[in-house]
Formats: structure tokens, sequence, C-alpha cells
């Protein structure tokens, strides 16, 4: 059976035409401290948020939902409220 053309090795390619190494680059690269790989973006927090499924009425997701972005997180305060009137936290 005949060989495919482009089967095989790759072909070769001139370093002269690499990409610059521009700031960009360097920016999104990996830092390291030693031999430990330095984390980016938001520290991790002592009390994380913890995903769960709450059942509610369709009516009062859909008012929670009606005052626009954020609904989450004011459902969350209003709830933390709620607690921190019935019961010491």
């Amino acid at each position: 059976m005949p060989r495919k053309q482009d089967a095989g090795e790759p072909a070769w390619i001139d370093p002269d035409e690499a990409p610059e190494l521009t700031d960009a680059f360097f920016n999104r690269a990996d830092l390291y401290d030693g031999e430990r790989l330095v984390r980016r973006g938001r520290p991790k927090l002592d009390q994380p948020k913890r995903q769960i499924t709450l059942r509610l009425d369709a009516a009062v997701v859909e008012g929670l939902r009606a005052t626009g972005p954020g609904w989450q997180t004011r459902a969350n305060a209003a709830l933390a409220e709620f607690l921190a009137r019935r019961v010491k936290v």
C-alpha cells in the first residue's frame, strides 16, 4: 500500500520563523519560586461557599431573579440575616 504524502514526521519549521516572545507571552507563563509553582488568581477562602440543591416555589425564584444580577448573593444574605435573628451562629 502506498504511503500517504503527509504521513510520518512533521515538516521542519525554521527556528528563525518562530513567534516573537512578547510581554503578553511571559504574563501568561507559569511562575516558580524555586521548585514551587506559584498559583495565580484569587486566594482560597477560609470558608468557601458550598453548592447545594434547594427546591423553592416558582414564585419565589421568579421574584428573586426579577431583582436582577446578584440575586443569588442577595438570597444568601437574606438567609444569613434570618438565621442571625433566629439562631446564634
